[in-house]
């Protein structure tokens, strides 16, 4: 039975990270479609190109939860049904690829860096910390919003691995799952990546102007 038990959770997580909420957000506030400007990508960095900064915080805030509901509700609830970390890391990479690749989406997503931060103080309140802390003095010192989520990416599985034992107890199926994440993350901002390299990519509060109907 914790089979099954662990493959719903598994498929229920990826359904709640398949709402993109970049997209029910601002259909909600009756912005454009975040698919039709900007970068095209359903996230709160592009909502945030509409001119409103709240669609854009709802944006990040829920796309956040999405990551970290799921993992904390097994990490809570499950050892009761015989769900240990293998299926907290399962959960964790189903809501990350729902947000990659929303079935209710027609599979287009964003690039989960809000998602991935959700998954993260969900394993740990302390792994998530650190990881948003280092985003943070990234994007603080370079302007680059694309950069600091890469720098995160690259040290969020390092941090887990030679982190304070104390405060998170490290999992081979999570460190896994992290490591996937961290690469997947990668890959879905290997333009970003091109544009750091040719010295295009914008930074943040560069002024762009809000997209309007």
């Amino acid at each position: 039975m914790e089979y099954l038990y662990s493959a719903g959770a598994t498929l229920l997580a990826y359904l709640l990270g398949s709402l993109s909420f970049a997209v029910i957000v601002s259909r909600a506030l009756g912005l454009n479609d975040p698919r039709s400007y900007g970068s095209k990508n359903p996230g709160a960095t592009n909502v945030l190109r509409s001119g409103s900064k709240p669609a854009a915080v709802a944006t990040l805030l829920l796309d956040g939860l999405k990551g970290w509901l799921p993992v904390v509700l097994v990490k809570w609830f499950g050892g009761d049904y015989g769900l240990g970390d293998g299926t907290v890391a399962l959960v964790g990479l189903a809501a990350f690829l729902g947000h990659l690749y929303p079935v209710f989406f027609q599979f287009k997503g964003g690039k989960g860096v809000a998602t991935a931060a959700g998954v993260l103080l969900g394993i740990s309140g302390w792994l998530g910390l650190a990881t948003l802390v280092t985003w943070v003095i990234v994007a603080y010192f370079s302007r680059y919003s694309s950069l600091a989520s890469l720098a995160a990416a690259v040290f969020a599985p390092l941090y887990y691995l030679f982190g304070d034992r104390a405060a998170w107890y490290v999992d081979k199926s999570i460190l896994v799952v992290m490591i996937a994440i961290s690469a997947l993350l990668l890959l879905r901002h290997r333009d970003n990546i091109n544009k750091l390299l040719k010295g295009t990519e914008s930074k943040l509060g560069s002024g762009k102007q809000a997209v309007r109907k």
